[in-house]
């Protein structure tokens, strides 16, 4: 850097002297400065050269003389900001000339003061200006980062109380609500030995390995014995119906000249109402023309589980040894036979039996019974018994003291059925109860066997009562109990 000397070379003290502020040296009148042709390019700081922005290292320091000036030196840390700093000092610049252009206006000495000083005392008045502004934004953007942190600070400190802050109260017991601890490895205390040599605590202490054997296999079997009364019980009912019988008439052709057995659709239909399987049992015989079998019928008592009669032809009066009084009623010998054998099968078994109208007529006769082979015959003061509607006829009934039909049928003492028949038990046979009889002439028109669980024969058609209209008696409560002792006896 080169070094201002004085003019006279005798003057003591040579050395460099310092510019007062307004640019001049002390002594002279001269201005100090030379003038502005003999500078050189080079000479000027370049914050003064037109055209470029000076950096702050630059407007701090020079090489030329002229920059020396009553300004402090700018700290070298704040030359060496980055590019983002560099831009808020040039907002913090404009703000502070704008303030300096309105003072420059209220105040005319200090804006003559101004034309006079020189441009480097110009531009370092500027440059003190822009640097207290930036160190005024510094201070408002350390204060703002540190309310930032404060608040920052605030938040974790909440979080972090929130985050400790005592669990809610309880109920559990302390050990239950502590954390568990599964780095520690805590195995069961070992047994005592009188404890390891103890039986289990179920077992008796008089058990040995056969008592508790044995007790196993009951418990077995017993529970083999359950499932085999569960599957008894639960099985679905087996009835048998006896059949019909059409014989083949002489001289006839194709299938009217074969034996038939049938049964009618109605009946069946009335026991299958309550979920059972309906068998028709046909007629055996070891003698058959084409067919030998060694099948009984009491291999069909045997498998079933309830017997029902149905209607059909007359009973024949060699059955309860009595001669047929007209020639039209012969009755028919071959079912009689047929059903008493199967009937007594059935009572043998145990098994109940339900007739119906000429299976009531059975029942009688096969007790040793007989039986009124014409009712308007026989008995002329009786009502009407049969016509021409067949199951539209109708007539009251009444149920005598002691009958079991007035427990079955509750509230009712009189009933109205239907009646399709002209024939009619005359004389009860042994071990007959009488259950009903016609309300006008007193017909039997009901019996029971008292010496078994249920046999029973009704001289109505209870399955076409549902069809004749509500004012008929409904039977379902006799087709229930008759099911309901099958359902027992069948085991």
């Amino acid at each position: 850097m080169s070094e201002n000397k004085s003019s006279s070379p005798g003057t003591p003290g040579t050395g460099s002297l310092a510019a007062d502020s307004s640019g001049s040296v002390p002594g002279s009148h001269s201005p100090a400065v030379p003038p502005a042709s003999s500078q050189k390019s080079s000479d000027i700081p370049a914050a003064a050269q037109p055209g470029r922005t000076a950096s702050a290292a630059e407007r701090a320091s020079t090489d030329a003389p002229e920059s020396a000036s009553a300004v402090e030196p700018v700290d070298t840390a704040k030359a060496q900001r980055d590019d983002a700093a560099e831009a808020r000092v040039l907002a913090a610049r404009a703000t502070s000339a704008q303030e300096t252009a309105a003072r420059e206006t209220t105040s005319a000495s200090g804006f003559a003061a101004n034309k006079t000083l020189d441009p480097k005392a110009s531009l370092a008045a500027k440059l003190e200006t822009a640097t207290d502004a930036e160190a005024s934004l510094a201070a408002e953007v350390k204060n703002a980062t540190e309310a930032q942190a404060a608040e920052t600070a605030e938040a974790k400190t909440a979080g972090a109380t929130e985050s400790v802050a005592p669990p809610p109260a309880s109920s559990l017991p302390p050990e239950f609500a502590a954390a568990p601890d599964f780095g520690t490895f805590r195995p069961p205390p070992p047994p005592d030995a009188a404890e390891a040599k103890a039986p289990p605590a179920y077992l008796r202490q008089s058990d040995s390995a056969w008592s508790v054997f044995g007790r196993v296999m009951k418990a077995r079997a017993r529970q083999i014995f359950d499932r085999a009364g569960q599957r008894i019980t639960q099985r679905t009912l087996r009835i048998g119906v006896s059949a019909r019988i059409f014989h083949p008439e002489p001289g006839a052709k194709g299938l009217r000249g074969k034996t038939l057995q049938y049964l009618e659709e109605s009946i069946a239909h009335w026991v299958m109402s309550r979920d059972v399987l309906v068998f028709m049992i046909p007629t055996v015989g070891h003698q058959g023309m084409l067919h030998p079998s060694n099948i009984r019928l009491r291999d069909y008592a045997k498998h079933l589980d309830g017997l029902l009669l149905q209607g059909g032809a007359d009973v024949s009066p060699q059955s309860y040894t009595e001669a047929a009084t007209r020639h039209e009623w012969p009755g028919d010998r071959v079912r009689d036979m047929y059903e008493l054998e199967l009937l007594h099968e059935f009572i043998e078994s145990g098994k109940p039996v339900l007739g119906v109208c000429r299976g009531c007529q059975l029942i009688n006769v096969a007790f040793g019974g007989t039986l009124y082979q014409d009712i308007a015959t026989d008995v002329p003061t009786a009502g009407v018994h049969v016509n021409d509607q067949y199951d539209q006829h109708r007539h009251p009934i009444r149920f005598p003291d002691g009958s079991t039909l007035v427990n079955m049928f509750p509230g009712h003492r009189e009933a109205l059925v239907n009646s399709i028949h002209h024939q009619a038990v005359k004389t009860i046979g042994r071990d007959l109860n009488i259950e009903a009889v016609s309300a006008h002439d007193g017909i039997i028109e009901a019996v029971r066997y008292r010496r078994a669980p249920f046999v029973m024969g009704v001289q109505w058609h209870p399955e076409f009562h549902r069809a004749g209209g509500d004012e008929l008696l409904d039977c379902t409560p006799l087709l229930d109990t008759f099911l309901r002792v099958a359902r027992e006896t069948r085991f």
